[in-house]
């Protein structure tokens, strides 16, 4: 008697813990992510797998470059073409520093891949500068190309993202790098992880270097990237990659840290991993 009466309750018990989820082994439904704003999409299909905060218009910093280099590509004009980087071309804004120095000839397409991988600003401005109609009409293009691309939240006012006013969406800017994937010279020159320069005009030669860590990474299998960084930006980070067999579009704004964005793409990462 006292054998069936204990059985009962455990049978029910154990019936109860059958049908009740492990709370351990679900995944999370947050990455837990530092930044600003976020926002990950499947790169295939277009789905937004996770977002935070996606309609806050925010400082974009240098991710301001990938549009520099759309707009550049658009007008066709000769990439072989020497520009000369000069007084104007220096940083009045931030008082940023670089290695270039004045009266480099350099060609627009290693201009362009210096402002892509090393985020060049010295390059990015005579980019604007050398375009039919000057910076005037090159923040106009960018402005243009911004509507095209549906970016309505999305406003440029010069071409390195000094600007504080360079703001877009976490939503905008993924509508931005699928639309500088489609460029096979984009795509190139954020994934390469470093290069030497050799300048003529005068002669000398630098090394310079991706600002993007996970390019380096293997694991991750970076096919586009850029960074960007100011004060009022804060650290931010656009990439599409695949780093597991997924194809995926990060969009990370406003960091403080400077390791976070690489800590939520991982973060990323593991969330992805646990949803699937």
């Amino acid at each position: 008697m006292f054998t069936l009466r204990l059985a009962r309750p455990l049978g029910v018990l154990l019936s109860a813990l059958l049908l009740t989820p492990t709370l351990w082994a679900k995944p999370a439904t947050d990455p837990g992510l530092k930044s600003g704003s976020a926002l990950v999409m499947d790169a295939r299909s277009g789905a937004v797998l996770y977002q935070k905060n996606p309609t806050q218009a925010r400082p974009i910093a240098s991710l301001t470059k990938l549009m520099t280099a759309l707009v550049v590509l658009d007008a066709k004009q000769d990439l072989n073409q020497l520009l000369t980087i000069d007084e104007n071309d220096r940083d009045r804004v931030k008082s940023t520093h670089s290695r270039v120095r004045m009266g480099t000839k350099v060609s627009r397409r290693d201009a362009l891949h210096l402002a892509l991988m090393s985020s060049e600003n010295r390059m990015a401005s005579a980019l604007a500068r050398h375009y039919p109609g000057g910076r005037t009409a090159f923040v106009r293009a960018m402005n243009n190309k911004a509507r095209q691309l549906g970016m309505f939240n999305t406003h440029f006012y010069d071409s390195t993202g000094l600007s504080t006013r360079n703001v877009a969406t976490a939503r905008d800017l993924a509508k931005l790098v699928t639309a500088a994937y489609r460029q096979p010279l984009i795509r190139q020159f954020t994934q390469d992880e470093s290069e030497e320069m050799r300048f003529a005009k005068p002669a000398y030669s630098l090394m310079f270097n991706n600002t993007n860590p996970l390019v380096k990474n293997g694991d991750w299998d970076v096919r586009l990237s850029k960074t960007g960084y100011t004060n009022e930006a804060g650290r931010c980070l656009v990439m599409r990659a695949k780093p597991d067999t997924r194809e995926i579009t990060i969009v990370l704004l406003n960091a403080q840290g400077k390791l976070t964005p690489v800590g939520d793409a991982n973060r990323i990462r593991k969330w992805l991993k646990g949803q699937s």
